[in-house]
């Protein structure tokens, strides 16, 4: 979604309007499941709750630029590969290694649920924590109408089927509705149950402008990330050697992937926002809502540039040798599996430390 190219937009939406996705031609069917969005009388798919949410996305984005300063913009270089690659998925495809291939996809239908959660985010009196006027920003629609529409993509809402059916659909079609392993969601609370509390990084703000500042950050890097995380599903499931459904299968990825682009870009709007305005401390005092924006935003991507590939390989790894049995000769595939490891370094920056850092 460009905003160099934005036109000219209504700055201000009602919750109803941010939530319309306008008529479709045909509905989108997914595992049985009536999905959201749908298609034109052409064919071509149209993401649901677009029909005001995209230009108002582009309008808000227009005016940080407008007013001199910049978006802000995840490099895809920080984003780590994912663990199997498409290389390594195929190959055990190939063997007739389904198991790990499954959960893999299952974890992804589940997580994309979890963004469910983003609807139960507290969003403060900006008008009283904010220095600068909100009016007319994705800032002031958070609560009106832009957590809701993400919240309804992802988990979908009511009778209605969102990323999570869609991907079931998809692991369906082409692995031909494999038996879904039991306890994969228990293992996936078991690892969330560890996670330790943390202290407050900016105690001096609201508690609930901190928190949604936090939830807000991490929710802009899974998103970005999740690019690869599509692309390989695209690449995985579109393979006819390995899929049994390939066009349809990778279709639907492909319906996934557009609707996450308003995702990224109404949360680049809002922390653009904030970060080029003064936040008000509870101390009666101010700090700059880029230290804040990029503080959390390093801190969020530093975590996941070092962690996210080990608990990938973790999450797969513990099954996989017992799951490699199926093989003809398990030793060679797994050699060879290992042989396919795409290599990985962190970065040694983000770009989002403090600039003292960053010249250290």
């Amino acid at each position: 979604m460009s905003s160099s190219t934005a036109p000219e937009a209504p700055i201000a939406y009602t919750a109803e309007q941010l939530l319309e996705s306008g008529p479709y031609d045909e509905p989108l069917i997914a595992g049985g499941v009536r999905c959201h969005g749908g298609f034109d009388p052409d064919g071509r798919y149209r993401s649901p709750r677009t029909l005001h949410r995209g230009p108002g996305i582009l309008g808000w984005q227009q005016q940080v630029i407008d007013a001199g300063h910049e978006l802000v913009e995840i490099p895809r270089s920080l984003m780590p590969p994912q663990y199997p690659n498409v290389e390594q998925a195929k190959l055990l495809l190939r063997h007739g290694v389904r198991d790990p291939i499954v959960r893999t996809l299952t974890v992804i239908s589940i997580v994309e649920g979890f963004g469910a959660v983003i609807r139960d985010v507290k969003v403060p009196d900006l008008g009283t924590l904010v220095v600068e006027p909100i009016e007319g920003t994705a800032l002031a629609h958070l609560d009106k109408g832009l957590f809701e529409a993400h919240a309804r993509d992802e988990a979908g809402y009511e009778a209605e089927g969102g990323h999570k059916q869609m991907w079931e659909a998809a692991r369906d079609l082409a692995l031909e509705n494999p038996k879904v392993p039991g306890d994969v969601l228990m293992r996936m609370m078991g690892r969330r149950s560890r996670g330790e509390k943390r202290e407050r990084p900016y105690p001096q703000l609201d508690e609930t402008l901190e928190r949604m500042i936090a939830m807000m950050s991490q929710v802009l890097v899974v998103e970005v990330f999740a690019e690869g995380t599509f692309q390989w599903g695209i690449d995985v499931l579109s393979d006819p050697e390995v899929s049994a459904e390939p066009e349809r299968a990778g279709a639907m990825v492909t319906y996934i992937q557009s609707d996450e682009s308003p995702h990224v870009e109404y949360l680049r709007a809002a922390l653009s926002e904030l970060r080029c305005r003064t936040l008000r401390t509870v101390d009666g005092g101010t700090l700059a809502g880029r230290t804040v924006v990029d503080g959390m935003l390093n801190e969020v991507l530093g975590n996941m540039t070092r962690n996210r590939p080990r608990e990938q390989r973790d999450d797969l790894r513990e099954g996989l040798v017992e799951a490699m049995q199926v093989a003809s000769n398990p030793k060679a595939l797994l050699e060879e599996f290992e042989a396919l490891t795409s290599p990985w370094t962190p970065p040694a920056s983000t770009g989002f430390e403090p600039a003292a850092v960053r010249s250290a």
